[in-house]
């Protein structure tokens, strides 16, 4: 395989990298939305919790931890037909948003499950006590006093869909993941390969160093 020159080689790895931004991003979104409320009620429908819903809590939490547990690359093959139903393609980056997160949202559901766990409960007897409803402690005493680790948590699960969208390259997911292994690993070009690894070092330390700065300034407000 002949090298490539930098003019041939930076609008390939510009448009990957945009490409994987664009994913990142937007499973990053549902998989906040979709996460954290379940987060939420694995909390709140606890046999202790504010509304005990112990087998709902059980069902959730059975689904959630095969979520989990599935390898990312089988969940990818597995959810095709699901893929080509909702999108009508499997192919591209807005495809591969979809496989992204549902591998993710169980995770960052059981890290919003724990960073309420973090919650000190006078907090939550205090606003009970005058009053306060189910959907007041979630509001003004849960969410607010895990806002830290919760970022802490987004930020963590930022970094994984980077990795989860570098696999989606296996299935023509776009990005850089599907630059590397199209125009690197089967043309055996080294110079696409170190490209697209070094961006996605960048991104994730990017994401690490902005994320730890956030969760610092919260707590230091607090």
């Amino acid at each position: 395989m002949r090298s490539m020159s930098w003019e041939e080689l930076w609008p390939m790895l510009l448009n990957g990298t945009l490409e994987t931004v664009y994913m990142v991003a937007l499973a990053a979104f549902f998989t906040v939305l979709i996460g954290l409320p379940i987060g939420v009620l694995l909390y709140i429908s606890r046999a202790s919790g504010l509304l005990p819903m112990p087998k709902i809590n059980a069902v959730l939490g059975t689904i959630i931890n095969i979520g989990r547990s599935l390898p990312f690359i089988v969940l990818l093959i597995a959810l095709i037909p699901f893929t080509r139903l909702l999108i009508g393609t499997t192919l591209g980056s807005t495809a591969a948003v979809v496989p992204i997160t549902i591998g993710a949202f169980p995770f960052f559901a059981r890290l919003t499950e724990n960073a309420l766990d973090e919650v000190d409960y006078g907090r939550i007897e205090a606003i009970l006590s005058m009053g306060g409803s189910v959907w007041h402690v979630i509001v003004k005493a849960l969410l607010p006093e895990a806002l830290p680790t919760l970022l802490a948590g987004i930020t963590l699960t930022i970094v994984m869909l980077i990795g989860f969208s570098s696999m989606a390259g296996v299935i023509g997911g776009g990005g850089l993941g599907d630059l590397a292994i199209r125009y690197g690993y089967q043309r055996f070009n080294d110079q696409v390969m170190v490209g697209t690894v070094v961006i996605l070092v960048v991104l994730v330390q990017g994401v690490q160093m902005t994320g730890d700065r956030l969760v610092r300034r919260l707590a230091h407000r607090r």
